[in-house]
């Protein structure tokens, strides 16, 4: 038998105290097939193991980034991004991209995910970098330094990745790699956190920030939407990192120095331009000239020479005789 205390739970589960409550997932309208996985909690990790998720710290004096600042410059939004390719080039496509949202802005809004996902495409468009996104996302990730995306090659994708976070970057993913275009922030190619000011970030046009991100886009020519000529053929390569390198490869263009790169390309813009002009100069059509008139022989020259073949008393053009003049018109106004 109970002692008489322990009857208490049960008033209190008549008074509504103990009801249980219903999980989201639970709730009708709000749930899909397969959404209480998205509600299982993540294995809390063992201190010591590479799988440790550490806390951000920010650094000390730094502002609290707003989730949504003002763009400066958007220009010109990118054209839609055009899946092509196999299967399994899709499936490789969307599970680099949604990496790169989540590993570089797990923490952001959906503004400024799309963001993230919008420049990596604005780059598979663009000739300075390889024309497919895991190629763009994991460029440079065979070097220590250098990389395009940080967290290919900083020991990030060591970290296992919350499901929910990242089912919601594949989301984002998803949507543009399906056509979605993210105006606010136009033809970027680049960006950084707002705690950082890096070397390069003046040889480019801002266009904004957005959340702890400040975005820009190439200066001159090779910013203009005319650039972004590559179309998209699928092919791409396997979704993880290069193998380690041991010396950065030689003549690499994109050894981690946007402003060389920035200036390469303008070079190459303005020498295309110029050749371009001259060759259109080439190809036009040289200024007619009067011909010589032809010499004939004592007959023609007899009977009249040139001048009998010379046309006389043709009509002329652009004058109607008075009695046509009306012609067309109302002979009264229809009522």
């Amino acid at each position: 038998m109970a002692a008489p205390g322990g009857w208490d739970m049960l008033t209190t589960w008549r008074d509504g105290g103990g009801a249980p409550r219903a999980m989201p997932f639970e709730t009708a309208g709000q749930s899909f097939p397969g959404s209480a996985l998205y509600y299982l909690e993540d294995p809390a990790p063992q201190p010591g193991l590479a799988g440790e998720l550490m806390p951000f710290v920010r650094p000390a004096g730094a502002e609290e980034a707003p989730q949504l600042a003002a763009i400066v410059d958007a220009g010109p939004a990118a054209r839609a991004f055009s899946q092509a390719g196999t299967g399994i080039d899709k499936a490789r496509a969307l599970q680099c991209l949604s990496m790169a949202v989540y590993y570089e802005a797990a923490s952001e809004s959906e503004e400024g995910q799309k963001a993230v996902a919008q420049v990596v495409l604005n780059r598979v468009a663009h000739p300075a970098w390889p024309n497919s996104v895991c190629g763009v996302v994991f460029q440079g990730s065979e070097r220590q330094t250098g990389c395009q995306f940080t967290f290919t090659c900083d020991g990030s994708l060591l970290r296992r990745p919350s499901v929910a976070g990242m089912a919601r970057a594949r989301r984002i993913a998803a949507r543009a790699l399906a056509g979605d275009v993210y105006a606010p922030i136009g033809l970027a190619t680049h960006y950084h956190t707002v705690w950082i000011n890096p070397y390069w970030a003046g040889t480019l046009d801002t266009v904004g920030r957005i959340g702890a991100h400040v975005f820009y886009r190439w200066r001159g020519g090779a910013g203009t939407r005319s650039a972004f000529t590559v179309a998209y053929r699928g092919g791409e390569p396997i979704a993880a990192p290069h193998p380690r390198a041991a010396l950065p490869a030689a003549g690499d263009p994109l050894a981690g120095d946007p402003a060389a790169l920035a200036r390469a390309l303008e070079e190459q813009y303005q020498t295309a331009r110029v050749a371009a002009e001259q060759q259109a100069q080439a190809a036009s059509p040289a200024p007619v000239t009067a011909q010589p008139l032809p010499t004939y022989n004592a007959a023609v020259q007899a009977r009249g020479g040139d001048a009998q073949f010379v046309g006389e008393n043709l009509p002329s053009g652009g004058t109607v005789k008075p009695e046509y003049a009306n012609s067309g018109r109302w002979i009264a106004q229809p009522r």
